[in-house]
């Protein structure tokens, strides 16, 4: 029995094990570029980086745990049944309790895992996140600014600044122009040569502060232009406030209630304030008691989806892991669905926190046990589980092996009889005889029977991953996204039009994972069973058995490609949009009227900058209310003149633009200039057409390849931003279906040297170089994209480097 318990053990932990880093895997990526520009941009050290995943961590096992349990059982489970072994086990005495008595083993070493990382791990980990995230608030800021684009999170500040030199810890900002738009109709206006960005030594972290040198400050008098205070300086200290961005936090917005303790969460459920907060209201004494509740249901659900998982594994009837991929997916839907609505209903008061948060739990322990007195007596539930998973298998099932040597036959070969049946010969015969007609009418020996063998293989793997991919991607999003729907009333038509739109987005990011998947799957399978032992016997190179699934890879990154350019970028502009609505945002425009800062357009050498603000701007009649210019030395960035008027218009006749009622002031270097007001004028030298003040401003991963290429095009002629991420991201509109043959060409010496360990192993190394691949495309594009790198390299550089170890570990395998 020792042996029994020893053997099943070890087949169900490795399977929650890989599952366990798969999934954690996939929440991760999410979160792995915001991650990496913050190394890359030196806003935070390889040990912060390092601490921040470390941090993370905790938070996601809460979910993954009772998860990979539940992959584990049902996964290891249909294993053994689908080899026969359950069956001989059962028949030498072993029954369910025995089995589920083998399988809590596991459980239990999870649910303790659980409790230990809910309990201590878990608020640690989040308290020391919001501390780091403190820390690094003004780091992030620093970085934030992006050279030649106007920078609008500080209270009443807009920021421009021309260039951006990296620095330890912060970034060092050149030529720069500060606005203080407490008076919006003239905003005083700060220039410098330099600039640094710290905390300042305030209890609140969103406190900045920002270290001027060499520059000047100028202060008009609201009610009389012609009193204007200008001074320079060489040092001048300017206090900033950040405004809070949700949407750039490292952190949940759960983190700050996970980060309590459970002596401090016990203290805000009583209603006693936590030193250096207020007083708990009684909203968030109800959030306390759900998440002091959710910190022991989560690590019991393992015990509560192995009582589902053991009679599910134990009833599959033949092989395929297909339908206990799909079964898995569909039970963690089921399970955080239930879970997600009970806190749902607690949140709102109709169900108290006990019951709302463990009513999951209760309601798949009732199922877990029905299925297991199904197990003994037979039912309708285990017969429908057991009908699914067969017809999974079926959908994703390939060719089952022949006699090898069938594969290598002529096109006239006859098939033996004896074997199968009248009617399976003559669908066999049907499907070897398209081959050799297809051969016969391009006159040529390609594709062979086995390449169909091999490329049968090959797309069977890549379709079951790349649909589990996608519902685990799907699964987890609606469930990031339940509070947002419940607090917002979100019909789920809605809900399920925006997944529906953001399928298309996962195809896109996970088809070159699935690729590799496929290949170290599928030859590592025909290495497991020595079929490509019997291939190689036949005379027949490993480069000619790879030949297929080579050209089929080539063809899908070709078909990523023309998906990414004519289909991703109007369904990601639609999942936008409801994703906006879902989060109780207002509908975003991207065809802005009007920018209230812009730059001008670029001019002839020695010619100076320009920058416009303006309160308005009708785009129908070209008509400005309250428009400022300010006029720049091109060299120093130290401003000349500044022109303002209350109306500007367009007069199409003469071509140039009518400012009325207004003044004008030049500045000559640390003196003032000459003022003088105007009832009507025109300035020659403001060349900046009407349509240049309508600008799209369109996200780049809502564009074709063509329609990024123009939009750069047209925004580096105008001078409005900087160009360097969107030539970044156009470049990576190549690389990245690329990607997709380069995983293949990898995957296929991986595969030989994994040998007899093709299932587990295979799926490990594949997550493990898909890390590897998705941290050097964030760090290389990161790096591009603060011009370390020029965009080309910084795009390739990822395929490149993969593509020349694949093609290095294929030579060097033996063929």
């Amino acid at each position: 029995m020792r042996i029994f318990t020893r053997y099943i053990l070890r087949e169900v932990s490795s399977y929650a094990l890989l599952g366990g880093v798969l999934f954690t895997f996939v929440l991760f990526m999410r979160d792995m570029q915001k991650i990496l520009d913050l190394l890359v941009r030196d806003s935070a050290s390889i040990a912060d980086v390092l601490r921040i995943f470390a941090d993370m961590l905790p938070n996601t096992l809460i979910v993954t745990i009772p998860t990979a349990v539940l992959a584990g059982v049902l996964l290891g489970l249909s294993r053994l049944a689908a080899d026969s072994e359950v069956t001989a086990m059962r028949a030498s005495g072993i029954g369910a309790t025995t089995f589920v008595g083998i399988v809590s083993i596991l459980s239990l070493a999870a649910l303790g895992l659980g409790l230990v990382n809910t309990l201590y791990f878990a608020p640690r980990g989040a308290a020391d996140l919001l501390r780091l995230e403190d820390r690094l608030k003004s780091s992030q800021a620093s970085f934030e600014v992006q050279p030649r684009v106007f920078y609008e999170d500080f209270k009443n500040y807009v920021l421009y600044v021309q260039d951006v030199h990296p620095g330890s810890g912060s970034a060092v900002w050149q030529h720069v122009f500060l606005a203080d738009l407490t008076q919006p109709a003239n905003p005083d206006v700060t220039t410098a040569e330099r600039a640094i960005i710290s905390r300042r030594a305030s209890s609140d972290p969103q406190d900045l502060r920002l270290l001027l040198l060499n520059g000047g400050q100028h202060h008009p008098n609201p009610t009389d232009p012609n009193q204007y205070d200008f001074y320079t300086f060489g040092e001048s200290n300017v206090p900033l406030q950040l405004i809070s961005q949700d949407e750039t936090h490292i952190s949940r917005s759960s983190t700050h209630l996970l980060a309590l303790t459970l002596p401090e969460l016990s203290s805000r459920i009583r209603g006693i304030p936590i030193p250096g907060e207020p007083m708990p209201t009684a909203g968030d004494r109800l959030a306390a008691r759900i998440e002091l509740q959710s910190r022991f249901s989560y690590p019991f659900a393992c015990l509560v989806l192995m009582l589902i998982g053991v009679p599910l594994g134990l009833s599959s009837k033949r092989g395929g892991k297909s339908g206990g991929v799909v079964l898995t997916l569909l039970l963690v839907f089921a399970y955080y669905l239930v879970f997600n609505l009970g806190v749902a209903f607690a949140k709102s008061g109709k169900l108290s926190p006990f019951l709302g948060v463990w009513s999951a739990n209760i309601v798949f322990t009732l199922f877990g046990l029905l299925l297991l007195q199904q197990l003994a007596g037979g039912g309708i539930l285990l017969d429908l589980f057991a009908w699914l998973g067969l017809n999974v298998d079926k959908a994703f099932s390939r060719v089952a092996p022949r006699r090898l040597i069938r594969l290598f036959t002529s096109e006239s070969a006859e098939p033996e009889t004896g074997e199968l049946g009248s009617e399976q010969d003559s669908e066999r015969a049907a499907n070897n005889a398209a081959p050799p007609r297809l051969r016969r009418f391009f006159r040529t020996s390609f594709p062979l029977l086995l390449d169909e063998y091999v490329v049968r293989s090959y797309l069977t793997n890549f379709a079951l991953w790349l649909g589990a991919f996608v519902v685990l991607y799907v699964v987890f999003t609606f469930f990031e996204l339940m509070g947002d729907i419940i607090r917002n009333q979100t019909p789920f038509i809605v809900v399920g039009e925006y997944l529906w739109y953001l399928i298309p987005y996962i195809v896109s990011a996970v088809v070159p994972l699935c690729s590799l998947l496929a290949v170290l799957l599928a030859f590592g399978s025909l290495n497991r069973s020595s079929e490509l032992t019997a291939m190689k016997a036949t005379g027949i190179s490993l480069y000619r058995v790879v030949t297929p699934v080579l050209v089929l890879a080539a063809v899908l990154s070709a078909g990523l490609f023309a998906f990414n350019e004519y289909y991703l970028p109007e369904a990601n502009r639609h999942q936008e949009q409801l994703r906006a609505e879902i989060k109780g945002r207002p509908a975003q425009t991207f065809a802005l009227a009007g920018r209230k800062w812009i730059s001008g357009q670029a001019g002839p050498a020695g010619s100076p900058t320009r920058i416009f603000y303006y309160q308005a701007y009708d785009p129908k009649l070209h008509v400005f209310a309250n428009l400022t210019v300010f006029e720049f030395d091109p060299v120093n960035f130290t401003l000349e003149r500044r022109i303002h008027a209350d109306t500007v218009h367009w007069d199409a006749t003469s071509g140039t633009w009518i400012f009325e009622n207004g003044w004008q002031r030049s500045f000559a270097g640390a003196a003032l200039g000459a003022y003088q007001p105007f009832t009507v004028a025109t300035f020659s030298e403001v060349r900046e057409q009407p349509g240049y003040f309508i600008h799209e401003d369109t996200p780049a991963d809502e564009m074709s390849y063509a329609e990024l290429s123009h939009y750069i095009a047209g925004l580096s002629e105008s001078g409005l931003i900087d160009t360097t991420t969107l030539r970044v991201e156009l470049q990576n509109k190549l690389a990245v279906p690329f990607i997709t043959l380069v995983m293949a060409v990898l995957a296929v010496p991986f595969a030989v040297m994994i040998g007899k360990h093709a299932g587990l192993v295979g799926v490990g190394t594949a997550i493990g170089l898909a890390i590897a691949y998705w941290a050097l495309t964030g760090l290389f594009s990161s790096m591009g994209n603060i011009s370390t790198l020029p965009p080309p390299l910084a795009a390739w550089s990822p395929d490149i480097l993969f593509a020349i170890t694949g093609c290095y570990l294929l030579l060097r395998t033996p063929t």
